[in-house]
């Protein structure tokens, strides 16, 4: 669906990781793995989770192709469970519109304390969301809340005030907009460290 080149946000996540000497990162909903063997190819051990099976065997193959093993570990994982890490034990989480999926806004609220409870102090939380400035906000069948369905996909969009409303026990480093793809998509990519 969105290629196999690493997305823009990997590239812009990668240079943080490696300024802050960042070694692992739990990447959630990791998807097909485009981001996941960038990563390891740039030396990060990754722990990818996905809700879908089939996702997870496809990067499984391709971290056997890639002689990646070292780099990569799979799980199977619902974003809307306890995270399965001890409080305070993980460096860094990054995920790529994982935020925008089909999550209403207490989901989000539930997965970000997640993400707090098992981030070190001082640890990172990257994320990129569809914003409200994107072409297909307002379009579709209304879901509730800011989400919308189009061609099947419910999108979550997401405005300044919303992506704020996530920063409990947070400090936000960045908020910045930029696009991907031939639409575009038009998105924030959001640094936050745990205080």
């Amino acid at each position: 669906m969105f290629g196999l080149e690493p997305s823009l946000s990997a590239k812009k996540a990668l240079k943080i990781f490696q300024k802050k000497k960042i070694e692992e990162v739990i990447e959630i909903g990791a998807g097909l793995g485009r981001d996941t063997t960038f990563f390891a190819k740039n030396s990060i051990h990754v722990i990818a989770l996905d809700y879908s099976a089939s996702a997870i065997k496809v990067i499984n193959q391709k971290t056997k192709q890639n002689n990646l093993s070292n780099y990569i570990s799979t799980k199977l994982f619902d974003v809307r469970e306890k995270l399965p890490f001890e409080d305070n034990s993980i460096e860094a989480c990054y995920s790529h519109m994982l935020y925008c999926m089909a999550l209403t806004t207490r989901d989000l609220e539930k997965l970000n304390n997640e993400i707090l409870r098992i981030l070190k102090p001082g640890g990172i939380n990257i994320y990129t969301v569809r914003h409200t400035s994107d072409g297909d906000f307002q379009k579709g069948i209304y879901r509730g809340e800011d989400l919308y369905e189009n061609d099947g996909f419910i999108v979550h969009y997401f405005s300044e005030t919303k992506v704020n409303s996530l920063l409990n026990g947070f400090k936000k480093i960045s908020l910045e907009k930029f696009e991907e793809g031939k639409f575009p998509r038009k998105l924030f990519f959001v640094v936050n460290e745990k205080k």
